[in-house]
C-alpha cells in the first residue's frame, strides 16, 4: 500500500504531465513536422492516474477503502 507521501508525489507528477501534454497539444500546427509523442493518449493516461490517486488519497484519509456503488 502506498503511503500518503508517495500518493501525493504520484498525484503531482500526473498533474504536471497532464498540464504539459495539454500545452503541447494546443500548440500551433506546423505543416511537415510530425510529433513523436502522442499527446492525447498521454493526457488520458495522466487523467486516469489523477483519478486513481485521488481515490486512493480518499481511502488513506478516511481509513476506509473507497468502494464504488456496484461493490456493495
Amino acid at each position: 500500500m502506498l503511503s500518503l507521501t508517495a500518493t501525493l508525489i504520484i498525484l503531482a507528477v500526473c498533474i504536471a504531465v497532464l498540464i504539459a501534454a495539454q500545452i503541447r497539444e494546443r500548440r500551433h500546427y506546423k505543416p511537415g513536422r510530425v510529433s513523436l509523442i502522442p499527446w492525447v493518449p498521454l493526457q488520458f493516461i495522466a487523467m486516469l492516474g489523477v483519478m486513481l490517486m485521488l481515490a486512493h488519497m480518499i481511502s488513506l484519509l478516511t481509513g476506509e477503502p473507497f468502494v464504488g456503488r456496484f461493490a456493495r
